[in-house]
């Protein structure tokens, strides 16, 4: 395994540790809000405290980028972190949330470890070292488009004023899809696009640290990652489409009329 794959993979097992042990203390927890519909507990602050901790001791010259610590993108490599991917759910104690760490160098994604506490399942990926889940290499299996494909998704639930676009998006892949899942943890749905489970995923708004190492294991198990032009600025409008080459295609003709002014590509 890459040496930083594998400290990452220390790193998101020891936060996973952390979340599962507060998971039946949920009624004792301090939550916060940070905006609609978006919170934070104290358990994302200590579990990417742990993650921070361990990538910094072992890589003190890169930088960090955590979704709760924030951070600026100032080194050669570039950590970025979101502890707990679902903190609606997990507050919830609804099964579905994840730890993801992503690796930039020189602004193009080079690792990925996305890790389920509660399944105990682990993703890695490596640029140029191909996807493995749970020690298996993947490689995604082409679909000629999203007809009776099963499809994720994210609602855009704090951004209000993209509503009215999302749900023709959504209502024209309906019509054509075999059916849709919507989770409410994007870096599991695009590591379960990684490894088969689903056969595509869209969203509006996401974060860096939402996408990166799922984006890297879609890429490393010959899937096709980009934003809703079909180009590759994802990371930086937060819209994200994925899948094999012939479906992601087909989502981005199906989404592209829906775009309106304030959903960049």
């Amino acid at each position: 395994m890459h040496p930083m794959v594998n400290i990452a993979v220390r790193a998101a097992r020891s936060a996973g540790n952390v979340i599962v042990r507060h998971m039946d203390r949920l009624d004792r927890l301090t939550v916060e809000s940070k905006g609609e519909n978006d919170f934070v507990s104290e358990v994302d602050r200590m579990a990417e405290a742990e993650i921070r901790a361990i990538l910094l001791q072992a890589y003190p010259d890169h930088a960090f980028v955590g979704e709760e610590s924030g951070g600026t993108e100032d080194a050669e490599y570039v950590w970025l972190v979101d502890p707990l991917d679902g903190t609606t759910n997990f507050l919830r104690g609804f099964p579905q949330f994840a730890v993801s760490i992503a690796l930039k160098h020189r602004g193009a994604l080079e690792a990925g470890v996305i890790y389920d506490p509660v399944r105990q399942e682990l993703w890695t990926a490596n640029r140029g070292g191909g996807c493995i889940f749970e020690g298996r290499r993947m490689r995604m299996t082409p679909r000629p488009g999203i007809d009776n494909a099963l499809l994720g998704t994210g609602f855009p639930l704090r951004l209000r004023e993209y509503h009215t676009a999302y749900l023709g998006m959504f209502g024209d892949v309906f019509e054509r899809a075999g059916d849709l899942r919507r989770a409410g943890a994007a870096a599991l749905d695009l590591a379960y696009v990684a490894c088969g489970r689903l056969d595509g995923f869209w969203e509006i708004g996401l974060q860096p640290w939402d996408m990166g190492a799922g984006a890297l294991m879609i890429r490393e198990a010959g899937g096709i990652v980009g934003d809703f032009a079909g180009g590759d600025r994802y990371l930086e409008t937060g819209n994200i489409i994925a899948g094999s080459p012939k479906l992601f295609a087909d989502l981005v003709r199906t989404i592209g009329p829906h775009r309106v002014e304030g959903i960049r590509a």
